[in-house]
């Protein structure tokens, strides 16, 4: 059974960082890429970045140069680094993979950023 817990999420003024975690078990986490979602109230959800099994990321253009992903192996565990937050990332976060063609989701965590 493949799990996925996410944590890190909070209440933060804007101009904050926070920094989200993503512990997987199940599967072996070093091949699989990963990635972090985020929706917010109202909106459909959209991806926020993705790391592949050697490190490659991608971001999408608006966290380009405030957000970081990364993993460690080791630990089974993805991370989001969340810097000059703003009012606009406030959304519940999610991260994913895909295993077999079959896609898995932790429950989320709230991220809110105050103005």
């Amino acid at each position: 059974q493949v799990q996925l817990v996410e944590s890190g999420g909070g209440l933060v003024q804007a101009g904050g960082s926070l920094r989200l975690s993503c512990v997987v078990s199940g599967t072996t986490f070093s091949i699989r890429t990963m990635t972090w979602y985020r929706q917010a109230p109202g909106k459909q959800r959209e991806l926020v970045a993705a790391i592949s099994s050697s490190g490659s990321t991608n971001y999408a253009d608006s966290v380009k140069g405030r957000f970081t992903i990364s993993r460690d192996n080791a630990k089974n565990t993805m991370y989001l680094q969340m810097n000059t937050l703003s009012p606009e990332d406030t959304a519940v976060y999610y991260c994913n993979t895909v295993r077999i063609g079959v896609a898995y989701w932790g429950q989320g965590t709230q991220v809110t950023v105050s103005s």
